[in-house]
């Protein structure tokens, strides 16, 4: 049975079936992760969930002592601090993550060399048309397409982006015509900062975006108003910052491997967990871990 993982649904009626659904409770190999009417988000229940699978392998490690809360027998919701150094003391000894070799450094700074560039930035104008809860999607990106092909056209007047910005615009830079000054990759959404600094066919001088720009906020028109190309730092001079990001990425990886591990060895109830026998998992419980 697939858990409802926010146990606020329902339709409200004790004589309906779905009454039952909303208090089932998730369990790790029989342990309560919650009692049967508390509400918790689906993250804050795989927060919880991963929690104590990790308690209960470092007591089947005998790092931990076995307890019981009670008839009920549900987990604490947090670890004390003791139980805690335990456990990371356990994935300490279980992860074993070597460090980059100068190769992979090397390798990964010619693939990202965009991402090592100092110093440049874009003075850049847009339109947001926002995608908010209940909004046609496939409507509002029709309208930010028709509006992006008005302003691509050569005929358009100098001062219809401005007129456009405060009309449409969803964002308050709208009643400055759309002006977000001077930006550089870290003074905007992930996304958008791909598209106008990190991607191999930038657009080269000055103009309208030839495309729309769809971050988590919606979809922008952009017109880059001014451009300073910054300067390329050298492999010796980002050598060091690679070497900590691909160790924490390895590092990473391996715990999420590890974990992977420990879910698809437990038996969970009205609780789906990533790693439940996956490909990963089994490739782990037959040829262990490095």
């Amino acid at each position: 049975m697939t858990p409802t993982l926010d146990q606020s649904t329902g339709c409200g009626s004790g004589r309906c079936a779905c009454a039952e659904e909303t208090n089932l409770v998730a369990r790790v190999n029989g342990v309560a992760l919650h009692e049967p009417n508390e509400k918790l988000s689906a993250e804050a229940l795989r927060e919880r969930a991963y929690t104590e699978i990790l308690r209960q392998e470092a007591v089947r490690q005998g790092r931990l002592a076995a307890h019981t809360w009670g008839q009920a027998n549900v987990t604490p919701v947090a670890l004390g601090v003791d139980a805690q150094r335990v456990i990371e003391d356990m994935l300490d000894e279980a992860i074993e993550t070597p460090a980059p070799t100068r190769e992979a450094c090397e390798r990964y700074y010619a693939a990202n060399k965009s991402h090592f560039v100092v110093g440049q930035a874009m003075h850049v104008r847009h339109i947001l048309f926002a995608v908010t809860p209940g909004v046609d999607v496939h409507a509002l990106a029709q309208r930010a397409e028709a509006a992006l092909l008005e302003l691509s056209r050569p005929e358009v007047p100098a001062n219809r982006f401005e007129v456009l910005a405060r009309e449409l615009s969803n964002c308050p830079t709208g009643a400055q015509g759309g002006d977000l000054g001077w930006i550089g990759p870290n003074d905007c959404a992930p996304e958008l900062a791909n598209e106008l600094f990190h991607q191999s066919n930038l657009l080269g001088g000055q103009g309208v975006h030839p495309r729309l720009v769809h971050t988590r906020y919606g979809f922008h028109i952009i017109e880059v108003l001014g451009r300073r190309k910054g300067r390329q730092q050298s492999f010796e001079e980002v050598q060091e910052r690679i070497t900590r990001q691909l160790a924490m990425q390895s590092r990473a990886t391996a715990w999420r491997q590890y974990m992977l591990l420990l879910v698809g060895q437990c038996e969970l109830e009205n609780l789906s967990l990533e790693g439940a026998d996956t490909p990963l998992v089994q490739l782990l419980k037959t040829g262990g871990m490095s």
